[in-house]
């Protein structure tokens, strides 16, 4: 009789245990370094000494810390996926279906904001993996996306085909907006922040609901022609 002793893949879970709870660890420490020190001042083998790790066992995880930050990103999106949650189960119009995302959003990200603009500096580097555009953040910008999808496929939006393709997109790019202002707003509790949210969405609802009018298609045709032939520019 085979035990799960004698089971590969059985004996096997344990050890992919261990080491997620040791990927987690690092990552944990990384990120409370970075609120304490700041990205740059943190280094690798700070984080495997803070974390209690070799600096090897460190870079078996994380090739660098900018593979950190991409592990970050990761878990941010379930973070705000579960943040968001509630307004998408309890809300079906457009509105406060995005306005919740939205604020869920600042929720998750509100415990990273005193190094977000140290950090930033790096990320808004055009040619840098840390950057949300880049393709080494392909997977987190595909999950934030997904939770747009859902914000508009979930309400009771009547869209043109067209424009329902292309908004969960466009309303990220928006939320991008959103973040950086978010990553220089000093205002207490970013509450400017929030008053861009609540004072935004409003506006984009209407533009949405107006959409859908003859007169103005010809318009939203050029502008989704625009948007692909931006995206699929050499």
């Amino acid at each position: 009789m085979t035990t799960a002793a004698d089971d590969p893949a059985e004996s096997g879970k344990p050890r992919r245990a261990r080491g997620e709870q040791t990927r987690q660890l690092i990552l944990e420490t990384a990120l409370r370094l970075f609120r304490e020190r700041g990205y740059t001042e943190t280094t690798m083998r700070a984080i495997a000494k803070e974390a209690g790790v070799a600096v090897g066992n460190a870079y078996y995880y994380f090739d660098s810390k900018e593979h950190l930050i991409q592990g970050f990103y990761d878990r941010n999106q379930v973070a705000h996926r579960v943040a968001a949650e509630p307004v998408l189960a309890d809300e079906k119009e457009l509105a406060p279906r995005l306005r919740g995302v939205l604020h869920a959003g600042i929720d998750v990200n509100e415990p990273y904001h005193s190094f977000a603009a140290t950090f930033f500096k790096s990320a808004a580097e055009p040619s840098s993996p840390l950057s949300p555009f880049s393709r080494e953040s392909s997977p987190a910008r595909e999950a934030a996306i997904a939770i747009f999808r859902e914000v508009v496929d979930g309400s009771t939006a009547k869209l043109d085909p067209e424009l329902r393709k292309e908004l969960p997109e466009l309303l990220w790019l928006g939320w991008m907006g959103v973040i950086l202002f978010w990553v220089y707003d000093k205002s207490p509790g970013q509450r400017r922040t929030r008053r861009l949210i609540d004072g935004a969405v409003p506006l984009i609802d209407r533009l949405v609901s107006l959409s859908r009018l003859r007169v103005l298609r010809p318009a939203l045709r050029q502008v989704l022609a625009l948007i692909e032939s931006v995206r699929r520019d050499d």
